[in-house]
């Protein structure tokens, strides 16, 4: 149950980064093609209201050609520059062209900017006349540049028709709208650092009491705390109260699952001893030996399903860890009281603050049986190795690894399988009920863990328990 609890924890703890993640990377994504958009609306707006600036100016020099050519008497240099220098500096990139257009014999005039060239008509390109009357777009001018122009077609009645043409170098234009758009990438740059910057910190500090929460939950299961504790966000706050309710109902399930246990051992142990009174009151009856026969086994089985529970029990409390190193020095010295006659040497290398996520009984039960049998087996020496280890692959759970040797004659591969059964003893001459290992065994399942019965490297039987740690 303690395993399952810590799975369902880690996993917890993963999806909150992950959706730390999720959101940073999506408020990422939006910022970015927002600011992208927008930035190509603002460039095109830009760019279409700086062509209007443009036409205003071009169309101001279209009318006043038009209304020079409407009078009878203008001649060229009355207009030629129209205020404008660069009509009158050679290829310049500003012209104007007047083409008349009922009769080929007249030349069309033009600013002397253009010089011996002329102007491409935008009626010739598909253009169409406007509301207004013009025709206007982009032209490749004389000398390579692309020409802002407009073309209106006018029409003086005896006096000809005509078609009057302005054009202005459009890298005004596009100098512009170059320039505002560095302007604009770079404000946008500052201002998307800027929200970035402000999305980390809401998405940091507004999931904070969600990752103190995921703590909180990993202290209580490792012994450092027994509640959630401090304030929380309204929102949060409903999880960490329902958190504590949990926490609090499993101390009440298992302090009742420990008053059955008892009420249950009272209740059939009273029978049991009734049993075996009547039994021994008829010492030479066969029946009776059978009697008494069958009530130690019932006993035994009945102490050792007890036993299971009322650790199942233990092991389900949130919250128990004990120190794994003073336990083993506990048990070591008082191994080599029990055996001083026999003059056993018991070596101890345990990792500073190891703990076992466990309660400290369990933890002697295990270790003592395994102590107990090494010493039992041993010639001379006995060598105990407590260490704490991280799982291979993505779980991170950490694991208590228990490693007893001796230098006993070992045992084989049947033998190992034969002694881990419960009642199983393979020299009646040692003391014992041959339920130590089986013990062991059903404990560290309980825990999740287990015992591996292999040779040690001094010569006889290494016994490995691996145990849930902190």
């Amino acid at each position: 149950m303690t395993n399952v609890q810590h799975t369902r924890t880690g996993t917890a703890k993963v999806r909150t980064s992950s959706l730390a993640t999720r959101l940073f990377v999506s408020a990422t994504a939006w910022v970015v093609i927002i600011l992208a958009l927008t930035g190509i609306v603002l460039s095109s707006v830009y760019r279409q209201g700086s062509e209007r600036a443009f036409d205003r100016r071009l169309n101001l020099y279209l009318r006043t050609i038009i209304a020079e050519v409407a009078t009878p008497d203008s001649t060229p240099d009355q207009f030629q520059s129209l205020g404008e220098p660069l009509f009158d500096l050679p290829l310049s990139g500003w012209y104007w062209q007047i083409v008349r257009t009922d009769t080929d014999k007249v030349d069309p005039r033009a600013s002397r900017s253009l010089w011996d060239r002329k102007l491409p008509k935008l009626e010739d390109q598909g253009v169409g006349l406007s509301a207004a009357g013009i025709r206007q777009g982009y032209v490749d001018g004389p000398e390579g540049q692309t020409l802002r122009m407009v073309e209106r077609p006018v029409d003086l009645g005896i006096d000809g028709k005509f078609v009057v043409t302005v054009a202005g170098d459009a890298s005004e234009i596009f100098e512009e709208t170059r320039t505002f758009d560095y302007y604009l990438a770079g404000t946008f740059v500052a201002l998307s650092i800027g929200l970035l910057l402000t999305t980390i910190f809401q998405v940091r500090f507004g999931l904070a009491p969600l990752k103190r929460i995921s703590e909180s939950i990993a202290d209580i299961r490792s012994g450092r705390a027994e509640r959630l504790e401090g304030e929380f966000p309204v929102e949060i706050a409903p999880l960490a109260r329902e958190t504590n309710a949990l926490i609090d109902a499993n101390h009440k399930i298992v302090e009742r699952s420990r008053t059955h246990v008892g009420n249950l051992a009272h209740a059939i142990k009273t029978p049991l001893s009734v049993l075996v009174n009547e039994a021994s009151a008829r010492p030479g009856d066969p029946f009776a030996a059978k009697v008494l026969e069958q009530t130690e086994v019932m006993r035994d089985q009945v102490a050792h399903h007890l036993e299971r529970a009322r650790i199942a029990a233990r092991v389900s409390v949130i919250g128990t860890v004990t120190e794994v190193e003073p336990v083993i020095e506990a048990l070591c010295r008082t191994m080599e009281k029990i055996h001083r006659d026999r003059d056993i040497a018991i070596d101890i290398t345990a990792a500073p603050g190891a703990k076992f996520r466990g309660e400290r009984q369990d933890l002697e039960e295990m270790v003592g049986n395994l102590v107990d049998n090494a010493c039992k087996w041993t010639n001379r020496r006995v060598f105990i190795e407590a260490r704490v280890e991280r799982r291979a692959g993505s779980d991170p759970t950490p694991q208590l690894r228990i490693v007893v040797d001796d230098d006993g004659r070992g045992l084989s591969a049947e033998e190992r399988a034969q002694v881990a059964r419960r009642g199983q003893r393979l020299d009646e001459t040692k003391p014992g009920s041959g339920l130590g290992l089986s013990i062991v065994v059903d404990l560290a399942a309980l825990y999740g863990g287990g015992l591996t019965l292999g040779n040690a490297p001094i010569g006889g039987l290494r016994a490995e328990l691996v145990l849930p740690a902190v």
